[in-house]
């Protein structure tokens, strides 16, 4: 089937605006919990691991630096967290319709995607307040989004595929986000760990497409002497990694979920 036939085109579209408005549904605040969510957790971990345990190196714009980090990792946790359930969650539709299976998991990651795009909105603020100064560099957002998006989409589709025949794939996922988010440099940077000696550590980390994109994302928006991937390996294809990683994993998922899709209305 064709995705972008008209029919899944409204169908993609239709799905996006029923799970935006049912997001917050009976809630007393409705959707201000997109902004005040991330918020909140930003205080929380702010005043944890900044104030108290000192994880502040002295990086310029440290606590917005820590926002944006913190939006970028939850906008990967929703997506894939809602993309793996969204197969089972839509199991009536799916033994209803016949229609292309892949929307079902791209309306969930845009769904996220709308989400991200508030919590920007919100740590632009917030730098703006802080006196970041905005350049043209800010643009690099839209490549990085891209790369992201393909990359959270990709594991999307191989979690949903493996949720549909095994449910444990839920607790499993929900350990290691927790795992990779402690393994990210959101809450520290990389100047915190090479501070400590661990450089070889940090190279590692940083052939993770998130942590690359974080620091890359600090680094064109909010100060441009926080390191990325190119300040540690002097390597190119080695820095190419994180890179195409998206890439691989999005079309390895898209093969993987495809050939598995005719058979999701039976084992529902």
């Amino acid at each position: 089937m064709n995705l972008l036939t008209k029919e899944n085109q409204i169908l993609l579209r239709e799905m996006i605006k029923t799970d935006f408005k049912l997001r917050y549904q009976g809630s007393l605040i409705g959707h201000l919990w997109s902004i005040l969510k991330p918020m909140l957790l930003f205080t929380i971990m702010y005043l944890v691991f900044v104030r108290f345990l000192r994880f502040d190196d002295g990086t310029p714009h440290y606590a917005v630096g820590l926002l944006l980090g913190m939006v970028t990792w939850n906008f990967f946790t929703e997506a894939t967290s809602m993309g793996m359930m969204s197969i089972v969650s839509r199991g009536d539709l799916l033994r209803k319709l016949n229609f292309s299976k892949e929307i079902i998991v791209f309306s969930s990651v845009a769904g996220a995607a709308i989400n991200y795009v508030i919590n920007l909105m919100v740590v632009f603020v917030f730098a703006a307040i802080n006196g970041v100064p905005f350049t043209w560099s800010i643009l690099v957002i839209v490549p990085l989004f891209i790369e992201l998006l393909l990359l959270s989409t990709g594991v999307a589709f191989i979690l949903a595929t493996l949720f549909v025949k095994y449910r444990d794939i839920g607790p499993i996922w929900e350990v290691v986000l927790q795992a990779g988010m402690y393994a990210t440099p959101i809450i520290y940077s990389l100047t915190f760990i090479i501070q400590r000696g661990q450089e070889t550590v940090a190279k590692f980390m940083m052939l993770n497409p998130l942590a690359q994109v974080i620091q890359d994302l600090r680094h064109y928006i909010i100060f441009s002497g926080s390191m990325t991937i190119r300040d540690l390996i002097g390597n190119p294809l080695i820095v190419a990694i994180p890179y195409v990683l998206p890439v691989f994993i999005f079309i390895l998922g898209y093969v993987i979920f495809n050939k598995q899709a005719k058979r999701f209305a039976e084992i529902l």
